[in-house]
């Protein structure tokens, strides 16, 4: 079996990341998606909940990591991002590797907010990412639930900025309509494909 194309999909907050892998879905392409595996790793039975609870007593209920008390936990202690990190990081790479064997296709999709943040992208054999400007970005945030303008900037400020995203990544994606966000994925695929032939 030939191995893959490794395809990594990032973006910063409301630029349609989910909707672009939901497009990638919707095309054939397989997804792993990074959030998704965190909730795995987090849930009943999950691979996190014990080191969890060593490190955090409190922050698990009924065998489940609650990710309100993590948060309480990283906002009152500044060592506890790190102590987290240091145990799903590896979790999360081991799910992703779990995908990568047990998935037939020639591209998997890898939906990955950190991507570029992480240094994931040197597992990738090309990088999408996302954009939209950044008043549409702003003005498709702050339409959630219990967003304000303080929260968004405080999100930024933990993201890589849009624009050296896109200048890191293999592929641009606008997101600006859902017809063109389509229309910019089979583009993306099509090329990917003309690689895999000329490899």
């Amino acid at each position: 079996m030939k191995k893959p194309f490794l395809l990594g999909l990032t973006g910063s907050i409301g630029m349609g990341k989910s909707t672009t892998a939901r497009l990638f879905a919707e095309a054939g392409i397989p997804v792993w998606d990074a959030d998704a595996a965190v909730h795995r790793l987090y849930g009943k039975g999950g691979e996190a909940v014990r080191s969890i609870r060593a490190l955090c007593p409190q922050a698990v209920v009924d065998g489940v990591v609650d990710r309100e008390a993590l948060k309480a936990w990283i906002a009152s202690d500044a060592t506890a991002l790190k102590q987290i990190e240091v145990i799903v990081h590896p979790l999360v790479a081991k799910d992703r590797q779990r995908f990568i064997e047990e998935t037939t296709s020639d591209i998997l999709l890898f939906d990955i907010p950190l991507l570029f943040e992480l240094g994931t992208e040197s597992t990738m054999d090309a990088t999408v990412v996302v954009t939209v400007s950044e008043n549409i970005q702003r003005a498709r945030v702050l339409e959630r639930p219990g967003m304000d303008e303080g929260q968004l900037d405080h999100i930024l400020s933990k993201q890589m900025p849009d624009s050296e995203k896109r200048n890191r990544a293999d592929f641009i994606i606008e997101t600006l309509t859902l017809d063109e966000a389509r229309a910019a994925v089979h583009d993306v695929l099509e090329k990917v494909r003309k690689r895999i032939a000329n490899a």
